[in-house]
C-alpha cells in the first residue's frame, strides 16, 4: 500500500478504536474540575501544534505524520471527564461547531494531500459525562459525482471543513444544517450544505431530504456547490434576511483549458425555511428599474443645461469674413 494511503489507513483505525457501546442512560455533561482542566490544557498544547503542521507545515511527509498524531490526542485528551464543557480556544487549526442545543459537537479539519488531492477528518462528540465519540471517515472519493440524494453513515461521510451549524425541526425531529468547504481539485472547489440527525438509536445520519427545489421531482439530501478555484463564492446564512443566500452559479468556459467551470454572476439564490423544509429561492434580489436605461443622458428638454443640470458656457460668436 503507497505510504499516503497506508498513513490514512492507520489514521481512520485508530479513530476507529473509540468505543461506541449504546447507553442506556446518558448523563449530560457536568462542571469541570480544575485537575480536569489542567490535563485538557495539556493535551491542548499538544493538539494545537499538531493541528498547525497538519494544515501549514510544507513537507508532505510531516503533515502525514500530523493528522496521525493528531487523532489519539485527540481522543486522550476527550476522555477526561466531562471534556464536552472544555472550549479548545487555542485549537485554530480546527473547526469545532455545536448548535444552540449543545447536544454534540463536530470537530472537522483538512489534510492536503497534494495539489489535487484532500482528505478531510472529523469526530462528533455528544454532550456526555463519559466520552461519546463517532468518528467519521471521510468516503467522498468514493460516492457518486454528486452524492445528493442518499443518507450517509459516520462510515461513508461526504468529507468538509464545516464552518456554519443552524438546528431546524421538522415534523420527523431536529436536524442539523452544516455550511461546509471542499477543496476538492486543484481547478474545482466545492461548498455543501449538509443535514445532521441522529436516528432512534441517537446515532449521526447525514443527508435528509429536506430542501424542496421548484420542478425537482425528489427533495435532495444535501446541496453541492462547485465552481472555479478561481471563483469567490458565498454559501452561508444571513441573519438580516434570515435565509441561507448563496452566489447563482453560471456556465463558462474553463480559463484552465478544462472544459465548462461554474463562476458567480453577482446574483444571489437562496434558501428560506418553511413549515420544516428548506425552500430554494431563485433569484433573491429583483431589482426592477422604474424607467428603461437609455444610452444616453435625457436633460428633461431643459435647454441651456449640461448634464449635472447646470447652465451650459455659451460660445461666443465668431464673425467671419
Amino acid at each position: 500500500m503507497p505510504l499516503k494511503l497506508k498513513v490514512a489507513f492507520v489514521a481512520l483505525l485508530l479513530l476507529g478504536a473509540v468505543s461506541l457501546r449504546a447507553q442506556t442512560r446518558v448523563v449530560s455533561a457536568g462542571k469541570l474540575t480544575e485537575e480536569a482542566v489542567a490535563r485538557i490544557k495539556t493535551g491542548e498544547d499538544t493538539l494545537a501544534l499538531l493541528a498547525y503542521a497538519v494544515v501549514n507545515d510544507s513537507i508532505e511527509l510531516e503533515r502525514f505524520a500530523a493528522c496521525r498524531a493528531l487523532i489519539p490526542a485527540l481522543v486522550r485528551t476527550l476522555k477526561v471527564e466531562n471534556s464536552f464543557r472544555y472550549q479548545f480556544d487555542r485549537l485554530k487549526s480546527v473547526s469545532i461547531m455545536a448548535p444552540p442545543d449543545s447536544s454534540f459537537r463536530i470537530f472537522t479539519w483538512q489534510l492536503f494531500v497534494n495539489d489535487s488531492t484532500y482528505r478531510y477528518y472529523g469526530a462528533i462528540q455528544m454532550n456526555s459525562r463519559d466520552l461519546q465519540l463517532y468518528p467519521l471517515r471521510d468516503r467522498s472519493y468514493e460516492l457518486d459525482d454528486r452524492p445528493v440524494d442518499e443518507p450517509l453513515s459516520p462510515d461513508r461521510w461526504y468529507g468538509a471543513l464545516y464552518y456554519n451549524l443552524r438546528q431546524f425541526d421538522t415534523r420527523e425531529g431536529r436536524r442539523y444544517l452544516l455550511m461546509g468547504y471542499d477543496a476538492f481539485e486543484f481547478f474545482t472547489k466545492r461548498k455543501v450544505i449538509e443535514v445532521l440527525r441522529f436516528d432512534e438509536a441517537g446515532k449521526p445520519v447525514f443527508g435528509s431530504p429536506v430542501f424542496d427545489r421548484q420542478g425537482a421531482k425528489v427533495a435532495e439530501h444535501r446541496l453541492l456547490f462547485e465552481y472555479s478555484a478561481e471563483a469567490s463564492v458565498r454559501v452561508n446564512w444571513d441573519e438580516q434576511y434570515q435565509m441561507v443566500l448563496f452566489d447563482h452559479l453560471i456556465p463558462v468556459p474553463s480559463p484552465f483549458g478544462r472544459g465548462i467551470t461554474y463562476v458567480p454572476d453577482g446574483s444571489y439564490d437562496g434558501l428560506r425555511f418553511e413549515k420544516g423544509r428548506w425552500k430554494y429561492i431563485d433569484k433573491v434580489f429583483n431589482d426592477v428599474m422604474s424607467e428603461t436605461p437609455m444610452p444616453e443622458p435625457v436633460l428633461d428638454s431643459r435647454q441651456g443645461k449640461d448634464i449635472m443640470g447646470r447652465d451650459k458656457k455659451q460660445k461666443k460668436k465668431v464673425d467671419r469674413p
